[in-house]
């Protein structure tokens, strides 16, 4: 795989600074049913880092301290760890917002059948990844057969009442482009998902988050094997907005490897470059119990346009500011 971190930390990026932590978000591990092309986590069948049950323990831990309203966890496939649903009731009986990214095919993974139902009975936020409304569009990033089986998924979670009006139980998708290009208009293209899902399926659900694709680890790698990789962080910076730094993630959330180090967001830990306390010291989760950051500068660079490039890109889809 080609590393593009010596290509973007060539490219200045407007300087920002974190305020306080109101999202958690842990990656629990880089296993996963699926090996997608565009994942910048590089997750997979065969990768076996995952997060230890002290980890978690710490996770609930700082939760609690901080009185953090949102965990947002991801993975790989983060229902593979082991102390996935452990996390999940103790995160929930604290009353906080638990969100699992949550690719769909791992309703039907073996030993993981009663996973919808188990997350219905938890109220968790359901984010799951449905990069098309086609089946060729899907297969193609995804894997042969990764739409029908996704089309299963919703349409369980829909039984259940997610995605429902009334029901409490909320189901938004997730949109990757293709190829190196912004993504469309994302309140035009919720719309369509809409319709097409609805039509085609039956399936509804709450709200579309279109995400850019940033040019890390396996999208990066394949931009630069197809000599696109300037092309596409051209198109980023020629898009750049300043008035959607106030609304990029980092602001406001802290991302966590699954050995328990901080990250100023997920791209960023997917590139090694973790959150530091006075420029120097690397910070483990338990630093949160007691100072929570607000005001340390955020690492910067080249790839952190593919977040305010156009309508904005973040963990909840087009920044607030684009989107209105």
């Amino acid at each position: 795989m080609r590393d593009t971190w010596p290509l973007l930390d060539k490219i200045p990026f407007p300087a920002i600074a974190r305020g306080p932590v109101e999202t958690l978000q842990i990656n629990v591990g880089y296993r996963c049913n699926q090996s997608c092309v565009h994942c910048h986590v590089a997750a997979g069948p065969n990768r076996t880092e995952e997060m230890s049950g002290e980890v978690i323990d710490l996770v609930l831990a700082v939760l609690e301290c901080r009185r953090i309203g949102t965990l947002d966890i991801t993975g790989g496939a983060p229902e593979l760890n082991p102390h996935f649903r452990r996390l999940v009731r103790a995160a929930r009986q604290m009353g906080v917002r638990v969100m699992d990214r949550c690719n769909l095919t791992i309703l039907e993974v073996a030993g993981h059948e009663d996973l919808a139902s188990f997350l219905a009975l938890e109220q968790v936020e359901i984010v799951a990844s449905l990069p098309c409304y086609s089946i060729d569009n899907v297969d193609s990033q995804r894997g042969k057969g990764v739409f029908d089986a996704s089309i299963r998924g919703l349409q369980r979670l829909n039984a259940l009442g997610y995605g429902r009006a009334g029901s409490g139980l909320v189901l938004n998708l997730v949109y990757n482009p293709q190829g190196p290009s912004l993504p469309p208009p994302q309140v035009t293209l919720e719309a369509d998902y809409k319709r097409n899902l609805g039509e085609q399926h039956g399936v509804t659900f709450n709200e579309l988050y279109t995400l850019a694709n940033m040019p890390i680890q396996r999208f990066g790698s394949m931009l630069i094997s197809k000599k696109q990789f300037e092309g596409y962080l051209g198109l980023l910076q020629g898009a750049h907005r300043d008035d959607n730094l106030d609304g990029v993630m980092c602001r406001s959330l802290v991302s966590v490897d699954y050995l328990g180090y901080l990250y100023d967001c997920d791209f960023n830990q997917m590139l090694d470059l973790p959150l530091v306390r006075n420029g120097r010291e690397r910070l483990h989760l338990s630093a949160l119990l007691d100072d929570d950051m607000a005001g340390n500068p955020i690492r910067v660079a080249g790839h952190c346009f593919g977040c305010t490039a156009g309508q904005g890109s973040s963990c909840g889809g087009a920044l607030k500011e684009a989107a209105e």
